[in-house]
């Protein structure tokens, strides 16, 4: 592709990287195919391609305006068109870039403004965030139906967290609403390490990934929430202390495995930033390379009944984001599970971050269109790997979700 950025952003670090991705697209179409906005509204404006073409106007100048910032705000972010792509265009980082300047050039509407700034200051703040969860809940009888299906079930942990005994460490990150709509995913996950010989540990000086925030245009106020979470792990890897930062929610992970890539420019926090999105691993990465030992507790544990029939919804950050296909299910058969057939698996349930707020139209289109899937194969229940697409799951099926760790704790713990 060829372009003419303009001069106020030509020379500039973004203005660098955008030109070389755009330069790397060669119109080809491919993403088509497996983009989840093009495929409901059959526009090209709602596909990568045609969102490339709109941001690449912008950063040649051209006038933006709502028409621009609306095509954007629809995309999930989804990533599947860069498991598609034939060129490896880096779509996600462009639109990361285009949004945030059109944000400075398009004045939202004063009440989706303050919508935003309010997901950027609740969702992030456990101390918000609980008690509004709580209120909610304890409303919802009062409420009408349609906004009582908004009101996510706060789950309750059923077992304890085991005591750091293990000379081998590893760090997780505890999350922002995660530990709140469904406390037992961390303790269940420390509990399968346990029995590995490794511990988990917490530290509560780290907090929010930054995703949040940096995915709704408030770029500088996601950074603050990185370089926090850099600052909180360095001192445990400066000692060796930890073998690597477990993650639990695929979205939180994406996030924190490119903290290298997005703080690459600063001084003082780049090299750091580097070395802990080396050291970030999925839950299932970290227990694919303890498979030998996995594989013999399994077998100490499995049982003689008829195995449960599961439907694993791979949410997109974690196929399509961290490129990590396949593992948490080799470990669900492993376990003895069962799972089920689940037709257009690589697309999107539309959960993805905040845009099952900021777009629920089309996001309950993918909610139901996703649920079909899931369910066409009749299983007893449907695990997933972030916590996000298994709240929003759950708001569309009678079938529980659950994280897939949890499951695999408990056939542990038999």
């Amino acid at each position: 592709m060829q372009t003419r950025l303009a001069d106020f952003i030509k020379n500039s670090p973004q203005g660098k990287e955008a030109d070389a991705i755009l330069r790397s697209c060669v119109h080809c179409g491919f993403c088509l195919a497996t983009c989840p906005t093009y495929q409901l509204l059959g526009d090209e404006l709602d596909s990568p391609r045609g969102r490339i073409y709109l941001m690449k106007q912008m950063l040649e100048g051209q006038p933006v305006s709502w028409k621009t910032q609306l095509h954007l705000d629809r995309c999930l972010t989804c990533r599947a068109c860069e498991s598609t792509c034939p060129s490896g265009v880096r779509y996600a980082e462009l639109v990361d870039i285009s949004r945030d300047l059109v944000e400075k050039q398009v004045k939202r509407p004063a009440g989706k403004k303050m919508l935003r700034y309010l997901l950027r200051k609740i969702l992030p703040n456990p101390l918000l965030f609980k008690p509004l969860i709580k209120s909610g809940r304890f409303m919802r009888p009062l409420l009408p139906s349609g906004l009582k299906k908004k009101i996510p079930t706060i789950r309750k942990s059923q077992r304890q967290w085991p005591a750091a005994r293990h000379r081998r460490k590893m760090m997780v990150l505890e999350g922002c609403v995660q530990p709140t709509l469904s406390p037992d995913i961390n303790p269940a996950t420390a509990r399968v390490l346990d029995t590995l010989g490794i511990s988990l540990i917490t530290t509560a000086q780290s907090g929010c990934c930054g995703a949040l925030a940096y995915h709704l245009n408030a770029q500088a106020e996601g950074v603050k929430a990185m370089r926090k979470n850099i600052d909180a792990w360095w001192p445990f890897i400066e000692r060796n202390e930890i073998e690597a930062i477990v993650m639990t929610a695929s979205g939180c992970g994406v996030t924190v495995k490119e903290y290298g890539h997005i703080l690459r420019h600063d001084p003082a926090y780049a090299n750091k930033a580097a070395r802990i999105s080396a050291i970030t691993k999925d839950i299932s990465e970290i227990l694919a390379t303890e498979k030998e030992s996995l594989k013999l507790l399994l077998n100490k544990h499995k049982s003689g009944s008829i195995s449960p029939r599961i439907a694993f919804h791979s949410p997109c950050t974690l196929q399509h984001g961290q490129q990590v296909r396949g593992l948490a299910e080799q470990i669900l058969l492993a376990a003895g599970f069962q799972l089920t057939s689940v037709p257009d698996g690589h697309l999107c349930c539309g959960s993805a971050g905040t845009y099952s707020i900021l777009q629920p139209e089309l996001s309950q289109q993918l909610l139901k269109n996703k649920v079909t899937a899931l369910e066409s194969d009749q299983p007893t229940e449907i695990a997933t790997a972030n916590i996000g697409c298994l709240t929003h799951l759950q708001n569309g099926t009678k079938l529980p979700v659950r994280h897939w760790i949890e499951l695999l704790d408990e056939q542990l713990s038999q």
